[in-house]
């Protein structure tokens, strides 16, 4: 889950990428950086933090140029070292710098290829940099001083042939562009919009098209399942399909909790997706407890505000606001170590004991991953007085890790992994649990005007698109993702980063 933006404009566009990154913060508030391209050089900044600490009036001042490309990160795999922030670049050929959401599942295999065969140093764990090099090599193959669009969607085919996972990138060639293309199940979001001026049209490319609409852009659509978009730097578009057999697989994650409401992903208005969700939660509590006893429903902020407006809508029960947020805290899902995310929920938000006292409260979340956040809510609700406390997640029992790019710990510390609705509530603390059955939740999303057929629901029923994620992967994964080793694991980065510091 990070946030990635390319602008091939007519003048500076240091601050537009700013812009853009500050509006995909929410994708990742571990590591940005922003990449510009004037005179066939590079002017690159990067570093740990919000994107509204990495870059300074100073920083913004050298990078110049009106090409360049941005990121913001959140770990993947347990480090959260500064050398991982992206974007990443190699010198040969061209110069070219690299900025990627997702994750390959055959990262091991094409690292071993990079060294022995093409003859490529990787300098970090991050599989970006492995994209990066498997990019760069395939536009070497091509042999040529001044590459064409047909030499760049030749090397994103190649990439495609290589890489499995799930992945949205952009890329600049110095001097020449910007490309983005999209792995070939089209897991990860990226679209791409054109806005004019008095100077000409420009281009950009991003993860969501809510940073398109912030700065003036209009969406032109999402980019296909391998597909690449190639905007040469005098702002000429070329598109092409890459890959030999794409389909659409989009992770329905993102609906449920990644992107922005006022993001439109494969043609789907999330807002109306989760509007949907609250919908149907509401069908499913009347077919079960036609005779309930809700007084009021909650919304855990922010994601699940708009499922529960809905829902309550539906019962015909009463709505309120009775958290109010901190917004000055991170998102606890993606903040790493137990201890942290503990603290941080009760610093998060705050009860208002007046919307609990003596009522029956349905609380509504976006989903219950660890089961951290909700248990510690659901104590607090019962602190402000509240009679009995139920609680709904707007999608299914995650039971399985993500590997396509979210980072979904290891299946053991899943509240929902070999436990039932009942023991999960039990461990939660509610009176009462109800989940989002999967296929409401794949009609909530994919049934509106734009009908998406298929999903990468991987982390609710196990079922992974790519074909090639086993049990002895899983298992390698859960080494990298549980909670010890991301501790240990930053202990070491604190370390090295206070040493070259």
């Amino acid at each position: 889950m990070c946030g990635i933006v390319g602008i091939v404009g007519k003048s500076n566009v240091n601050q537009a990428l700013y812009d853009a990154l500050t509006v995909l913060q929410h994708r990742g508030q571990d590591a940005a950086g922003i990449v510009t391209s004037h005179d066939g050089r590079l002017f690159l900044r990067k570093d740990n933090g919000l994107v509204r600490d990495v870059f300074h009036q100073r920083h913004m001042q050298r990078l110049v140029g009106h090409m360049g490309i941005g990121h913001v990160r959140y770990p993947t795999a347990g480090s959260s070292t500064s050398a991982e922030a992206q974007p990443f670049y190699v010198n040969s050929p061209y110069g070219i710098t690299l900025a990627h959401n997702g994750n390959l599942t055959n990262v091991e295999q094409l690292a071993k290829e990079i060294y022995e065969s093409d003859l490529r140093h990787v300098n970090t764990n991050s599989d970006s940099e492995v994209l990066l090099n498997v990019f760069a090599h395939e536009l070497a193959q091509r042999g040529k001083l001044q590459p064409t669009e047909e030499d760049v969607f030749a090397a994103v085919t190649d990439v495609h042939n290589r890489c499995v996972g799930g992945y949205a990138v952009v890329a600049m060639v110095t001097g020449y562009g910007i490309v983005g293309f999209r792995d070939p199940h089209g897991i990860r979001p990226i679209v791409f919009g054109q806005r004019h001026t008095d100077e000409g049209v420009e281009y950009m490319i991003a993860s969501e098209s809510v940073s398109l609409d912030v700065l003036g852009f209009t969406l032109i659509r999402d980019l296909a399942p391998g597909e690449a978009v190639y905007i040469t730097e005098d702002g000429k578009l070329h598109t092409r399909q890459c890959a030999t057999n794409p389909s659409l697989t989009p992770c329905i994650f993102e609906h449920v909790y990644l992107a922005r409401p006022d993001s439109i992903i494969d043609g789907v208005s999330v807002y109306k997706a989760r509007l949907r969700m609250g919908e149907k939660l509401a069908e499913k509590i009347l077919r079960e407890r036609p005779d309930h006893d809700i007084d009021v429903v909650i919304p855990i902020p922010d994601t699940s505000r708009t499922a529960a407006l809905e829902l309550a809508n539906h019962l015909g029960v009463k709505f309120r606001e009775g958290f109010v947020k901190n917004r000055y805290i991170g998102r606890t899902f993606i903040m790493p170590g137990q201890a942290a995310r503990k603290k941080s929920v009760r610093q998060k938000l705050n009860a208002i004991e007046l919307e609990f006292r003596g009522k029956n409260v349905m609380l509504v979340d976006d989903s219950i991953v660890r089961g951290t956040t909700c248990k510690q809510i659901i104590q607090m609700a019962r602190e402000a007085g509240a009679k009995n406390v139920y609680f709904c997640s707007a999608a299914p029992a995650v039971r399985y890790p993500n590997v396509y790019g979210i980072d979904m710990p290891s299946a053991h510390e899943l509240i929902a992994h070999n436990r039932s609705t009942q023991d999960v509530a039990d461990l939660i603390g509610a009176d009462w649990l109800i989940y989002q059955d999967l296929p409401d939740l794949i009609e909530a999303v994919g049934g509106g005007k734009i009908k998406i057929e298929h999903f990468d629901c991987a982390v609710f029923d196990g079922k992974y698109v790519t074909g090639d994620v086993d049990e002895a992967y899983l298992n390698k994964i859960e080494q990298a993702r549980n909670d010890a080793s991301k501790v240990k694991t930053q202990a070491v980065s604190a370390i090295i980063d206070l040493y070259n510091n």
